[in-house]
C-alpha cells in the first residue's frame, strides 16, 4: 500500500512540475517594451543604408532600452561599472573610423541620492563613422551593456546589430 501511495504522490508531483507555468520577472511581462528574448536592449534601425562610395559617412544606430531599466553610459563615473560599448567586425571594403556615444544622464538610487551615475534609458542613438568601397557590405556587431533597475543589476549582455551598407 505504501508503494502505491508513494507512486501516486510522485506522479502528482511530476505532473505539477511539468505543467507549472514559470513565474515571469518584471522585464519579461507583457507590459515590457522588450520582446521576451532575454535582451533588455534592442537594436531598432537602420537595417539598410545607401551611402556614397569612398566618402566618409555617418550612420545613426538606434537602440531601445526596456522600460524601467537603465544601462551604464559609455563613460561611467565609477571604474567598477561596466561601460556600454559597441563591438563591430569590419567587413572587407568598409572602414569604421569611430563610433560616437551620447552623453549619459545623471541617475541616483533613492537610497543614496548624493551618488550620481551616468546612464542611458529609453532610446539612444550612436553615430557610426565609416567609409565604404562600392558594393554591398554587411556590418555586424553587438552592443555590450549591463542593464539595471532600481534594485539590481543584471549580468552583462550583448545585443546584436546588423546593417546592410550599400555603397554606390
Amino acid at each position: 500500500m505504501k508503494f502505491v501511495t508513494a507512486a501516486v504522490t510522485f506522479a502528482a508531483l511530476l505532473f505539477a512540475a511539468l505543467t507549472a507555468v514559470p513565474q515571469k520577472l518584471p522585464w519579461q511581462t507583457s507590459g515590457s517594451s522588450a520582446p521576451n528574448d532575454g535582451q533588455l536592449v534592442h537594436y531598432l534601425y537602420p537595417q539598410q543604408v545607401t551611402v556614397s562610395a569612398l566618402k566618409p559617412q555617418t550612420i545613426d544606430l538606434h537602440f531601445r532600452i526596456a522600460s524601467g531599466l537603465h544601462i551604464n553610459s559609455h563613460v561611467p563615473r565609477q571604474k567598477s561599472l561596466i561601460r556600454t560599448e559597441i563591438i563591430v567586425a569590419e567587413p572587407g571594403g568598409v572602414r569604421i573610423s569611430a563610433v560616437d556615444f551620447p552623453p549619459g544622464s545623471d541617475y541616483a538610487f533613492p537610497a543614496d541620492p548624493s551618488e550620481k551615475l551616468s546612464v542611458y534609458s529609453g532610446e539612444i542613438v550612436l553615430k557610426m563613422h565609416l567609409t565604404a568601397q562600392r558594393g554591398d557590405h554587411l556590418v555586424q556587431g553587438s552592443l555590450r551593456y549591463q542593464a539595471c533597475d532600481m534594485n539590481t543589476c543584471f549580468p552583462p549582455r550583448n545585443a546584436p546589430v546588423a546593417v546592410d551598407v550599400i555603397a554606390q
